[in-house]
């Protein structure tokens, strides 16, 4: 296994974004560009049982993403996660996926090929678990506050009316991130929770655009550090 980096709250890699939430891991250990943890990102989530309809969109958005230099961030599942990484390294862009489990206790397994091809192309994978642990149902939920810590917005492709997807969103509002959906066909029920989301006051996303219309002040501040 390549090294696993391990990033204290305290050193002065730890990524700006995370130590502004409740509860911050005190610890993340990393595989890859961890560069990238600071970078403007979006975070593209949705069901794990996504429709032919949604696996195309989150691919499709994430691939645009990452052609305007914005990271993708997901957390490596089945369905919706799997393709939003997939979308940004054909845009040969950067990608961040965060576990459930230690780093070396891939999850799940199909998704092997996910993780090697992340590292690759230099993107990072992290996670606030220590190797060895196990990808336990209980660790999912409270990953999923680093995931939309890490972004600048979160975007939810396709989820139930009661799905787990709406855990990370509970979190991005909690930390004050913008919160994107994608409106679905009213009669699919992978399409009730983004609809309702939207009814909430989510932003409707039908195209890239309007999210990097949301990013452009973001873009302006990076921009001025750099010059400073």
């Amino acid at each position: 296994m390549r090294e696993v980096q391990q990033i204290h709250i305290t050193d002065k890699n730890y990524p700006e974004k995370l130590k502004n939430i409740y509860d911050p891991p005190i610890i993340i250990y990393a595989l890859g560009n961890i560069e990238i943890l600071n970078y403007i990102s979006v975070a593209v989530i949705g069901s794990r049982e996504p429709t032919f309809y949604g696996k195309k969109v989150a691919s499709e958005i994430s691939y645009n993403l990452s052609k305007n230099n914005v990271t993708v961030i997901s957390g490596m599942a089945k369905g919706i996660d799997g393709e939003a990484h997939i979308g940004a390294l054909k845009a040969q862009g950067k990608t961040i996926a965060v576990l459930g489990s230690g780093l070396d206790c891939i999850y799940p397994k199909e998704n092997e090929y996910l993780f090697n091809a992340i590292i690759k192309n230099d993107g990072v994978i992290i996670s606030e678990y220590p190797l060895g642990t196990k990808p336990k149902p209980t660790n999912f939920p409270r990953r999923n506050r680093i995931i939309s810590g890490l972004s600048n917005g979160v975007l939810v492709v396709e989820a139930k009316e009661r799905s787990g997807t709406l855990i990370t969103v509970d979190f991005a509002l909690e930390q004050g991130k913008m919160v994107y959906a994608i409106p679905g066909d009213i009669n699919k029920y992978n399409s009730k929770g983004t609809n309702n989301l939207i009814k909430e006051g989510a932003k409707p996303v039908t195209n890239v655009d309007d999210i990097l219309e949301e990013l452009k002040y973001e873009f302006k501040i990076q921009l001025a550090r750099h010059n400073k």
